[in-house]
């Protein structure tokens, strides 16, 4: 679904992605984990358009994103960041009709598709007029969600999107995202530090360092078979509490 071809980006001095050959598979939820600054929120901001590489190229379904593509392929992309990135001066109902404000459907569509996903998300009908303000972590989220979803976009990117929520919450919300991810098939690539996090909700999860990729397969062989000493660290720093 969305293919990266020896992508590279510097911002100054800083070389944030070398080189990085990468392919989200379609139907499957990409897990891009690593420490702070490896690279993995430029990838997820490259898919979207919002960086453009260096060098090398991002493809969505083998054509190339560009400006005579984008517009067209960000309608096909929910996005979704870290602590959800609402509006504060719009209400619940208008942070998640705004982008379909913008291409002028008709308020009753709006509505309609509203009511489906309150009822996936679970979020109370009566929260649709309150201001962003007035919700707790865990229904911000929610709300994040159905705006990158009101378009039915066959691939979801989420940039850390649990990551400054309490446990509870998080854990709950983890489950959330995974019965919503299977139920509804879509393309999923999400950026999180949280290794127990990538294992619950990751088809295929790619581990970075220093703008490279170091590992990437599934789940169960990086914790059984770091290929290195940094992915063998980066496994045993999150190792659980209990043995």
């Amino acid at each position: 679904m969305i293919e990266l071809r020896q992508v590279s980006k510097r911002f100054g001095h800083q070389l944030a992605v070398d080189a990085i050959d990468l392919t989200c598979p379609k139907g499957q939820t990409q897990v891009l984990i690593g420490t702070s600054g490896c690279g993995k929120s430029t990838l997820l901001r490259m898919m979207v358009g919002l960086v453009t590489p260096d060098s090398g190229s991002v493809l969505f379904e083998g054509e190339p994103l560009d400006e005579l593509t984008l517009d067209s392929v960000r309608q096909r992309i929910g996005y979704m960041i870290q602590e959800g990135g609402l509006f504060p001066h719009l209400t619940v109902r208008e942070n998640i009709a705004i982008v379909p404000r913008y291409l002028r459907w008709q308020p009753s569509e709006s509505d309609v598709r509203i009511k489906e996903l309150l009822e996936l998300t679970q979020l109370p009908i009566a929260l649709l007029d309150r201001y962003p303000r007035q919700l707790s972590g865990g229904q911000r989220q929610r709300v994040s969600l159905m705006r990158a979803l009101m378009l039915d976009p066959d691939v979801m990117l989420l940039d850390e999107p649990l990551g400054d929520l309490d446990p509870m919450i998080r854990a709950e919300l983890q489950q959330d995202l995974r019965i919503i991810f299977r139920e509804l098939g879509k393309t999923v690539v999400l950026v999180t530090h949280d290794l127990a996090e990538a294992g619950f909700l990751a088809d295929r999860v790619t581990l970075l360092s220093h703008g490279k990729i170091v590992q990437q397969g599934d789940f169960s062989e990086l914790i059984a078979n770091p290929v290195d000493e940094f992915a063998a660290k980066f496994v045993q720093a999150q190792r659980p509490v209990f043995a």
